[in-house]
């Protein structure tokens, strides 16, 4: 619905204003899923062409934000009034990449990276400056009705679920937005519902729930319609160890069983590393780095983690700095990042030298190589390291 004398370029988008247009249309009986009424095709992009498609294209997509500054004080509100000082942030600048059907994508960076703003752009949420991107064939911002109903949105800190319901009716409310059928609602809440081992909360005011508890119920929702693109913004954040592995292990059968498309956010590495094979790296709105996870840690890290423990009352008095960086020292064990080249002799050397009782080789942390590289290099040098 749009209203005389607002254009929707400049209308923000709300959860309240699609659920009241999503009822408007069951109860006025304009069209019906229910109904059989194929004047409305809600599954077929609108595209010139045939051909297969990236399911996600972005082409120079940018986003800009204006800033008020306020001086502190009374005085400073006062000039506030008179004169406000304003400056442009640039959130996301010429960002372009392509996701194909299927895939499972991690989406990298740092706090105020525009990995968010990315999200809610291809979610129709944000108009961009300037670029291009479509989703399933469609232009996102267009808000139109075939395209809210292929892709969900969860963000982390945001909820979709009613605070003062049972899960259950939160997820039955969103059945009718949709238009789903109660046969279908069923097998898929039942399904799901078992998969994330929440079954027994179904009738459990969303309130009341834990923080993983309510997370699974926010994903269930975001599934509930069987999207084909699933855009994620940091789905496990505050979740215990547990519940970020049911949740990793649910995204993963379901990518694999249903082909959803997803792009995922996350500063748990842990995610990134079980779930994603391509990773896309966003620093200071800019992509620096589109490729293989595996190429980062080759490049990277270049050194392993070497511990040994020695046997039985020995103390550890030798300088091995020589073999590599010490990282950790006791008085019977020591930790140290060696190159990987070096890692077999060091290991012999060591081997030969001391009463090893117990040696342990292990790759270096994904978060820390990430770390380091956003730690080494200013945003307008990144491209450099990936030449």
């Amino acid at each position: 619905m749009r209203r005389r004398g607002i254009s929707p370029r400049h209308r923000a988008p709300s959860k309240a204003g699609i659920c009241a247009d999503s009822r408007r249309r069951l109860q006025i009986g304009s069209w019906s899923p229910r109904a059989g009424n194929s004047s409305l095709d809600l599954t077929a992009p609108r595209t010139a062409s045939s051909k297969a498609v990236s399911a996600i294209d972005v082409q120079g997509l940018t986003k800009t934000f204006r800033t008020y500054k306020k001086q502190p004080g009374l005085k400073g509100a006062v000039k506030g009034l008179f004169r406000r000082v304003s400056e442009t942030v640039v959130a996301v600048k010429d960002v372009s990449f392509q996701i194909d059907e299927g895939e499972l994508v991690g989406f990298l960076g740092p706090n105020g990276a525009g990995k968010t703003t990315t999200l809610k752009m291809l979610a129709g949420l944000m108009y961009p400056v300037s670029g291009t991107a479509r989703v399933l064939g469609y232009i996102p911002w267009e808000r139109k009705d075939g395209y809210r109903r292929q892709f969900a949105l969860l963000l982390g800190q945001k909820n979709q679920l009613w605070w003062d319901l049972p899960a259950r009716e939160s997820l039955e409310l969103n059945a009718h937005i949709y238009g789903i059928d109660a046969a279908s609602f069923r097998k898929t809440v039942d399904e799901l519902v078992d998969m994330l081992d929440v079954k027994d909360k179904l009738n459990v005011m969303v309130r009341e729930l834990s923080l993983g508890e309510r997370m699974k119920f926010e994903l269930i929702a975001s599934l509930l319609h069987q999207p084909k693109v699933l855009f994620l913004d940091e789905p496990t954040i505050g979740l215990d160890v547990v519940s970020q592995k049911t949740v990793r292990e649910f995204l993963r059968h379901h990518n694999a069983t249903r082909r959803t498309t997803i792009l995922l956010t996350s500063h748990y590495m842990a995610d990134i590393e079980a779930l994603c094979r391509r990773v896309i790296i966003i620093d200071r709105g800019t992509i620096f780095f589109d490729g293989q996870l595996s190429a980062v840690l080759d490049r990277f890290a270049d050194f392993k983690l070497v511990t040994i423990r020695l046997a039985g009352d020995a103390t550890l008095a030798a300088d091995l700095s020589a073999y590599g960086d010490v990282v950790q020292r006791t008085s019977a064990t020591v930790q140290l990042k060696v190159k990987r080249d070096r890692v077999i002799a060091v290991c012999k050397t060591l081997l030969d030298q001391l009463p090893v009782a117990d040696i342990d080789i292990q790759e270096v942390p994904i978060e820390d190589v990430i770390g380091q590289i956003f730690a080494r290099c200013p945003a307008a040098d990144q491209n450099l390291f990936f030449r």
